[in-house]
């Protein structure tokens, strides 16, 4: 039981404090960590963030990174999650005051189950530093010329076209061409949707002149797609039908149930961009069946990538562990080179892509030394593959995965 007043069954501060059940302003009360782990359901959320405890039982429904995100740390020690997700993390706790309830017993550790105090440690001093250093703060002009690339190749395409026609070569080269800028318009509001977990970025409004859907909300619902059954229908659904058809209605679903108009204009406006650009080429039917195929080819662009640093690793439900070692679990690198960096949206520096989910990609390379040596340091694996092999497991791990499943009772 905590020290700071009597407890009752339901581990609520006293009354004397003045701290209800739903939360409290300045709750004085103190708790251990069997306490707080008891309100891991979903009617009864606690969780402790720099070793403050807070009721979020409420909250967790109006949570603008959703209900499911802050849900996971229920019971748990949230502080690396919570410096990780939320740029500003001054501007966030303010509405985490009226949540406050108590803090942990000056006897308990700051860290449950059990987890590797020193390790915790040695990850949050790294965080520090790259605070310190500024590697979270972005670099317009790297983003500017990233954007340039893009539009550059999307000149180039309609330019073939306009110069030597639509012949089926002509076609098909445009439209590899547009499937590449798509990609490399993904990678970057990917990027910037990660900025705006907590604040809406004004960047994502501009690219959504240039990129097809809205990535910020086709990628928060993939953690509805069973993972670890992906060997099941892998090939035939993810790489062909992942951006034409789910994230496409998942994506204006999402903008009408949250009456996102100005997001729903901005991207209807890449519509109208697109069909402005290619209908006095191909007519309106020719436009459609050009910009399904294009998106038919991003598509297989996106999955591929994304899944060579993660389906060949641990895919299924996560297990309790601290901040490094789950991210490090789940994930690995692709090594470096111009191409690959490029060529993944520099997604082929994932583990530092999840450790540090708001660091501008164009400093991944900067942390990934400091972030290998610590996991040498606690013994913590830290996987880097070619990117051959990299998608050679994505093949293999299906194959395994498919004989498992016919082999199974």
């Amino acid at each position: 039981m905590g020290g700071g007043g009597q407890q009752t069954e339901s581990s609520e501060p006293a009354k004397c404090d003045g701290v209800g059940p739903g939360g409290g302003r300045g709750g004085s009360a103190v708790y251990t960590w069997e306490e707080v782990q008891k309100h891991c359901h979903r009617g009864d959320q606690w969780l402790v963030i720099d070793r403050k405890v807070y009721n979020i039982t409420q909250w967790a429904k109006r949570h603008p990174g959703g209900i499911r995100v802050i849900s996971h740390f229920a019971g748990e020690d949230a502080t690396d999650a919570f410096s990780a997700f939320h740029p500003d993390p001054n501007f966030v706790r303010k509405f985490l005051k009226p949540l406050l309830i108590g803090e942990l017993a000056p006897t308990e550790p700051s860290h449950d189950h059990g987890k590797n105090a020193a390790l915790v440690q040695d990850f949050q001093a790294l965080r520090d530093r790259v605070e310190r250093e500024g590697l979270l703060r972005a670099r317009p002009l790297f983003f500017c010329l990233y954007l340039g690339h893009i539009l550059l190749l999307e000149a180039l395409a309609l330019g073939l076209l306009w110069v030597w026609g639509t012949s089926w070569s002509l076609t098909l080269l445009c439209s590899l061409m547009l499937a590449t800028s798509q990609s490399q318009a993904g990678w970057l509001q990917h990027d910037y949707g990660h900025l705006s977990v907590c604040k809406k970025s004004s960047w994502n409004h501009i690219l959504q002149k240039f990129v097809i859907g809205h990535l910020k909300y086709g990628i928060k619902k993939l953690k509805y797609m069973p993972y670890q059954h992906q060997h099941q229908y892998f090939f035939l659904i993810g790489p062909p039908l992942l951006i034409p058809v789910y994230f496409h209605i998942q994506i204006l679903r999402t903008m009408f149930l949250r009456q996102d108009w100005v997001d729903l204009a901005w991207s209807m406006s890449f519509y109208l961009r697109f069909f402005c650009c290619y209908y006095p080429f191909f007519g309106f039917f020719g436009s459609v069946a050009l910009i399904s195929f294009v998106r038919f080819l991003e598509s297989h662009w996106f999955v591929w990538v994304t899944q060579m640093n993660h389906l060949p690793m641990e895919i299924d439900h996560e297990r309790h562990q601290d901040w490094l070692t789950m991210q490090l679990s789940a994930t690995c690198n692709i090594e470096q080179s111009t191409f690959n960096d490029w060529f993944s949206g520099h997604l082929n520096f994932q583990i530092e892509h999840h450790l540090f989910p708001t660091m501008p990609r164009h400093n991944y390379h900067l942390v990934a030394p400091l972030v290998r040596a610590l996991c040498e340091k606690h013994g913590v694996p830290y996987q880097v593959k070619t990117l051959q092999k990299g998608m050679t497991d994505v093949v293999t791990e299906e194959v395994r995965g498919s004989v498992a499943g016919c082999v199974s009772p």
